[in-house]
C-alpha cells in the first residue's frame, strides 16, 4: 500500500457528477470482470480523502450529502448481484467463464463481455460505456435467442445517475454481431455499466407454448 496516491472517487475524471460516474462504472467493471475483488475502505461511500489507519473513515458523508448516501446504496446492491450470480465467480479461473463480446470500439470506448457458469441461462452480457455519453439503438452481439431485461444500470437515479435505463424486456433477434449469431438494439447510458440477465432462452419459450397448446387441446 502507498499513500498519497487518491482514493477512487478523486483520481475519477471530471466534474462532481462525472466523478460519482466514474466511480460506478468502474466498480462494475471490476466486480463482472474475472477474479476476486479487493475494495479500500472509504471507496464504498465515496470518500474523496485516502484512507487513514490514524483517524475514522469519514461516516458523516453519508448523513449529510445524498450522492455518497446513494453510492452505499449502490455498491450494497452491487455486493448483492456478484453473491447472487453464480456467472460471476463460479467459472472464474476458467476460460469458460468469460468472453468478449466487443474489445474493438475505441472511438466510443464501449467494452462488452459476457460471463458464465455451467448453465446457459445464467449467462451475464456486460456493457461499460466509459464516456458521458448517452447511445440510443445501439446493437450488441448476443449468444442466446430469448428475453433480456436488465439486471443492474449503474446510471440509476438510485445510485445518483441520470436515470437513462430500459425498463422492459428486451428480445433478441436472429443476425450475426461482434461474432454472435443473435443480437440487441440497446440504450446505453453514460459513463455507466449494463448488467443484461437472460429472462427465457428461446428454447424454453417454444416448449412453454407447446405445454399451452397440448393443454388447451385436452380442455378442449
Amino acid at each position: 500500500m502507498v499513500h498519497v496516491k487518491k482514493s477512487l472517487i478523486d483520481k475519477m475524471w471530471g466534474d462532481y457528477w462525472n466523478k460519482f460516474a466514474g466511480l460506478r462504472v468502474f466498480a462494475a467493471y471490476m466486480y463482472t470482470h474475472p477474479g476476486k475483488k479487493t475494495l479500500f475502505m472509504g471507496s464504498e461511500f465515496a470518500q474523496f480523502i485516502e484512507w487513514r489507519h490514524y483517524e475514522s473513515l469519514e461516516w458523516q458523508l453519508i448523513e449529510q450529502f445524498e450522492t455518497h448516501r446513494k453510492t452505499k446504496v449502490f455498491f450494497k446492491t452491487l455486493n448483492h448481484i456478484y453473491k447472487d450470480n453464480a456467472a460471476l465467480w463460479k467459472l472464474d479461473y476458467s476460460t469458460e467463464g468469460f468472453e468478449w463480446i466487443d474489445a474493438d470500439n475505441a472511438d466510443q470506448s464501449i467494452i462488452v463481455f459476457m460471463r458464465r457458469s455451467e448453465k446457459p441461462e445464467e449467462t451475464l452480457v456486460v456493457v461499460c460505456n466509459f464516456t458521458p455519453i448517452v447511445y440510443y439503438d445501439y446493437k450488441i452481439g448476443v449468444p442466446y435467442l430469448g428475453e433480456y431485461e436488465e439486471l443492474l444500470n449503474t446510471d440509476s437515479q438510485e445510485f445518483g445517475g441520470s436515470g437513462q435505463i430500459m425498463d422492459e424486456i428486451l428480445y433478441a433477434k436472429t443476425g450475426q454481431w461482434h461474432n454472435q449469431t443473435y443480437h440487441l438494439t440497446i440504450k446505453v447510458p453514460p459513463m455507466a455499466a449494463l448488467i443484461l440477465k437472460i429472462n427465457r432462452i428461446e428454447e424454453d419459450i417454444k416448449e412453454e407454448s407447446k405445454i399451452g397448446k397440448i393443454q388447451l387441446a385436452n380442455i378442449g
